[in-house]
């Protein structure tokens, strides 16, 4: 059976991310490898950006489901799921 993935952003509030110390996010980042490797390859983060006080994360999985349970075992909040059905760069224009 093939697997279906989407792609989707994940919006986190987080008060003071952007104050973290590269240490800090470094452990941020193990815990969601680590709850990645236990949902054996239904979650696949590809990566994240931080900006004040949220974090907004780009993630491709099987399903919304998936990533509410990527956040539970990582530790790390979840405030909005969003998919994304499309994206749009500027290789766009030479379509």
């Amino acid at each position: 059976m093939t697997r279906q993935f989407k792609r989707f952003l994940i919006e986190r509030d987080i008060p003071g991310i952007g104050g973290m110390s590269m240490v800090e996010l470094c452990g941020a980042a193990r815990a969601s490898n680590r709850a990645v490797e236990q949902l054996e390859g239904a979650v696949i983060w590809q990566h994240s950006y931080v900006a004040g006080d949220q974090a907004f994360c780009i993630y491709v999985a099987e399903s919304e489901d998936a990533l509410r349970r990527h956040a539970e075992l990582s530790g790390i909040p979840v405030t909005r799921i969003v998919e994304i059905p499309k994206i749009i760069d500027p290789l766009t224009a030479n379509n």
